[in-house]
């Protein structure tokens, strides 16, 4: 079962009378900041795995021994 556009209008208009303008409309900032903050940490993340990566990629040949 899809929801129509009709449905998601009587949807907002009930979420609208229950809690008021205002508070709607300070829930969606909140919305809005863990968006950000979500999508933040997925970069930081993907970055610290990637300077991982690319550390144990370096040269790791090893030293040459000394012949006797």
């Amino acid at each position: 079962m899809q929801m129509g556009p009709l449905q998601l209008l009587l949807i907002a208009v009930v979420v609208l009378v229950l809690f008021g303008r205002g508070k709607v409309s300070s829930l969606m900032g909140e919305v809005g900041k863990g968006i950000t903050a979500f999508k933040k940490g997925v970069s930081d993340g993907s970055a610290e795995i990637e300077k991982a990566a690319a550390d144990e990629a370096k040269d790791v040949t090893p030293e040459p021994k000394d012949k006797v």
